[in-house]
């Protein structure tokens, strides 16, 4: 594990967010970003050597969407850098934590990502990212 990558803040609406963020962290918001895997639509802001992601569902089906339903908006995950995501996930699955994917998946901002259970990490939802590689 290198570092948190990101931190995923679950939004109602973009529109209005990106310039509270904007503003909140005094930074610009450098790129969005459409996952139709994920159902969602993305926002970045880059703090030193992390950043923060906004995330607004695309649909009622989203899990954003639901998980805003529940708990409303809020953190969503905590991302963590990892070198090798296959051997994470290899590694983690060995020593029980439930993985929510079983093969690494396309995520935003050019990542292999792979959600872990929060049933199996006190709660909290955890994404592993690893850049693409050529």
């Amino acid at each position: 594990m290198l570092k948190i990558e990101h931190l995923g803040i679950a939004v109602a609406d973009l529109e209005k967010s990106i310039p509270l963020f904007e503003q909140l962290l005094n930074t610009p918001c450098y790129k969005t970003e459409l996952v139709e895997s994920e159902g969602v639509s993305t926002a970045f802001f880059q703090l030193g050597d992390s950043k923060i992601e906004l995330l607004e569902a695309t649909s009622p089906g989203s899990p954003i969407n639901k998980f805003i339903e529940k708990k409303g908006e809020g953190i969503h995950h905590i991302a963590i850098e990892v070198e090798n995501i296959a051997a994470e996930m290899k590694r983690l699955s060995a020593l029980g934590f439930t993985l929510l994917n079983e093969q690494p998946k396309e995520g935003a901002d050019n990542k292999l990502i792979c959600f872990l259970h929060p049933k199996t990490t006190n709660g909290v939802l955890i994404e592993l990212c690893q850049e693409k590689r050529p």
